[in-house]
């Protein structure tokens, strides 16, 4: 059992979050709200019947459901308290830092303008107190030609997001897939990320720095089933963005205690923790943390070394970056008094 101390020390650390989908973060009640402000019709009569639908197999299984939920999502102010809705979240659990996924295909194929999308996330992240920044995430059951275009509809508003990254079902939709849009990505000068190694394969995580050369794996999990690539993110300090909620909820692992964070933070692998979509999968990012620490054998020296490696992954300015380094420095040695 988890003693009071580590729980305290868990819920107040200063956390960084770099894997959050913000659709993922819309809560049943908020996803009634706007239905009825915008007289949408759901196939679910109370917000408690919604949440009993949350019995995921695996990832498309989640994802019918993270599709009907952002159906709700029409105007620019819908989108504006989504987010604000989870930022005072973030702020909640001293998330000190988000940057956070958004996916405007799942918005303009409603006739929804890539305007009233980013432009109600940006506008929620500038009013809070959290440090936010945006990552347009390509859907990968897509086609690349359909991710060209709505990389061509965002550039008016590039000065609202600083990265792009790659998402929806993996299985079957590999990283070389969208090989020349990343390129294009990373002349245009974005940060690139992408999922990979969750239910895909390792060679995923592989061909996604190769052919994508993106600078973090979204989740990377299943990294350790390939020795050589296992040791390559340890010497590249390439980082993973871990979910350990999500991992449970779609069956990636059957239960916490099988989860492999320790065995990634073992062999030097620059972790980080997160919360993925967590109005589906039970928790935030302190719920997260709580979830893993309860059911593995960690300690304080890691919670210090998960924190600070949320910052270092992190795509902030060096100086900020140290000083949120320097912030969770402070709180682990006054911890330790």
């Amino acid at each position: 059992m988890m003693n009071d101390a580590l729980r305290a020390l868990l819920q107040g650390m200063p956390k960084a979050e770099l894997h959050i989908h913000i659709e993922g973060s819309l809560e049943p009640e908020l996803i009634f709200a706007l239905a009825r402000r915008n007289a949408v019709a759901l196939a679910y009569e109370s917000v408690e019947q919604l949440r009993l639908a949350y019995a995921f197999e695996d990832l498309q299984s989640f994802l019918d459901i993270y599709y009907a939920g952002a159906s709700v999502l029409l105007k620019e102010q819908d989108f504006y308290d989504m987010t604000s809705a989870y930022l005072a979240r973030a702020q909640a659990d001293n998330v000190r830092h988000a940057e956070i996924f958004f996916d405007p295909q799942t918005h303009t194929a409603r006739g929804v303008p890539i305007e009233a999308v980013i432009g109600g996330i940006h506008r929620a992240c500038q009013d809070s107190p959290v440090s936010a920044t945006l990552i347009l995430s390509f859907l990968r059951h897509l086609s690349e030609e359909d991710a060209f275009a709505t990389l061509e509809a965002a550039l008016p508003q590039r000065d609202k997001f600083i990265g792009i990254g790659l998402d929806s079902s993996e299985v079957g939709n590999p990283p070389e897939k969208f090989a020349r849009v990343f390129a294009r990505c990373r002349e245009l000068g974005f940060h690139v990320v992408a999922h990979a190694g969750e239910e895909g394969p390792p060679a995923y995580i592989e061909t996604a720095l190769d052919v994508l050369k993106v600078e973090r794996i979204d989740h990377g999990v299943r990294c350790l089933e390939d020795a050589a690539l296992t040791r390559r993110l340890a010497r590249e300090q390439i980082a993973l963005t871990v979910c350990p909620l999500s991992n449970t909820k779609l069956c990636v692992f059957d239960t916490m205690a099988e989860h492999n964070l320790l065995q990634l933070l073992d062999a030097g692998l620059l972790v980080t923790v997160n919360s993925d979509d967590p109005a589906y999968f039970g928790g935030y990012m302190s719920a997260n943390f709580l979830a893993v620490f309860e059911a593995l054998p960690l300690g304080l020296a890691h919670a210090r070394t998960l924190a600070r490696n949320g910052f270092t992954a992190a795509f902030l300015p060096a100086a900020a970056k140290q000083a949120y380094l320097d912030e969770v420095d402070a709180f682990f040695a006054a911890a330790a008094v």
